[in-house]
């Protein structure tokens, strides 16, 4: 089950994290990004308790605003995009091309420990905002900057979004199988991982800075990113001079490991040990496919893969994916069924973890908000949304106040398109 909080519900984020100091409090993020990448590296902080203030272009604010599946959260500039990756965080408004609206962003860079921008590379030196002007006013300041190819190479000045971070990266060439690759994962991967990058290289910058007291500029490069995570197939062809190839839902390290069909739906089967091979025949009523020389090893069932299939699924077909799933499983043989996303998010796993946190009113959004927390527990201080993703600008004055702003200095602010 999710956690769920609501303003009158005695279940709080303060009482969900008093058990133990947050990992990041005491932290301030300023969050100067858009749409996935940049947004989701400043949430996994915030989740792990730091203090993230995003600064948003008035009036429109972050894209991902306007991009989500319901086109009247979009046009209340909550779209669901926006909402996923950016619970927990403060929304002010601000012009960073105009005067003041630097002025702005320099008196929160004086109090700020990390800065997180994925604009072009230097776009922010353009506007006297780069890492240089701004770590003589924070010399302790981590400023990390997030593009798609990084900020040195031929392609540094190109633009790029997921797809064409996918399509460069090989990653489409080997998704899919020789009758429909390249194939784009289902989903935006490479700014996700882009994002997950730059969340570690930022908390590695943070210890190294409690040890020298020095700060620190992040170049994160998407591509570079994605292409590290392919890390197998990287290697096979660097190392064993082997061309990736698509090979669909099979897995190219060994087999039986793939997706099988049954009587009722897709299974999931990785028997990549010897051991697992021979549990699996026997579990399916097939112990004669060990005797069989074709599937006599794993290199030799690599090779009769297709035949090996064959016999598997004829076996299979006798019960659904649910039952065989229980049955191997019990025999120490990996199996799951293939599951859609809704059936992902209710499966019992994944709601005894906690993983999902629902706040039951959000402003702007007339139904409860769920979202995911991070993929892992941290004894004492799980990661946590501390609030509900906020309204454009919500926390402007707010913020501005802290500066030192009067009520008479924000009213001028907005008035000239400032803030």
């Amino acid at each position: 089950m999710s956690h769920v909080l609501d303003d009158d519900a005695p279940s709080t984020a303060s009482t969900l994290r008093a058990r133990a100091r947050p990992a990041l409090e005491g932290i301030r993020v300023l969050d100067l990004t858009n749409v996935l990448a940049g947004p989701f590296c400043a949430y996994q902080l915030g989740l792990l308790g730091a203090e993230v203030i995003k600064l948003e272009i008035p009036r429109t604010g972050d894209l991902a605003r306007q991009l989500g599946a319901d086109p009247l959260l979009n046009e209340q500039l909550m779209g669901a995009s926006f909402l996923a990756q950016n619970g927990g965080k403060k929304s002010v408004t601000v012009n960073l091309k105009s005067h003041q609206g630097k002025e702005i962003l320099r008196r929160l860079v004086s109090s700020a420990d990390v800065l997180i921008e994925n604009f072009r590379p230097g776009v922010m030196t353009r506007l006297g905002l780069g890492y240089d002007e701004l770590s003589r006013i924070r010399p302790s300041l981590i400023y990390c900057a997030i593009s798609g190819y990084g900020q040195s190479g031929p392609l540094k000045d190109v633009p790029a979004y997921d797809q064409i971070i996918q399509g460069l990266s090989g990653m489409m060439s080997i998704t899919g199988d020789e009758s429909c690759a390249p194939l784009r994962v289902g989903y935006p991967i490479a700014d996700t991982i882009g994002g997950i990058t730059a969340a570690f290289a930022v908390a590695s910058a943070l210890v190294r800075r409690q040890i020298t007291g020095d700060g620190a500029f992040i170049d994160v490069s998407l591509l570079d990113s994605a292409l590290v995570t392919m890390g197998w197939v990287v290697s096979n062809y660097l190392i064993a001079g082997h061309a990736p190839r698509p090979m669909g839902n099979n897995n190219f390290t060994a087999a039986p490991s793939g997706t099988f069909k049954t009587r009722n739906g897709l299974l999931n089967v990785a028997a990549n040990k010897q051991e697992q091979f021979e549990s699996l025949c026997e579990s399916i009523g097939r112990s004669d496919l060990v005797r069989d020389p074709r599937f006599a090893d794993r290199d030799t069932r690599k090779q009769n893969r297709a035949a090996l299939t064959v016999e598997i699924e004829r076996a299979l077909m006798a019960k659904s994916a649910a039952e065989w799933e229980a049955i191997l499983n019990r025999a120490g043989i990996p199996a799951g069924r293939v599951a859609s996303v809704a059936e992902a998010l209710e499966n019992p796993q994944v709601q005894d973890r906690g993983l999902l946190q629902t706040f039951a009113d959000v402003p702007g959004v007339a139904r409860p908000v769920t979202l995911t927390r991070a993929g892992f527990k941290l004894s004492g201080a799980d990661p946590v949304v501390a609030s509900a993703p906020p309204r454009l600008g919500e926390h402007t004055d707010e913020v501005l106040r802290d500066l030192g702003y009067n009520d008479s200095d924000i009213e001028r602010l907005r008035a000239a398109g400032a803030i």
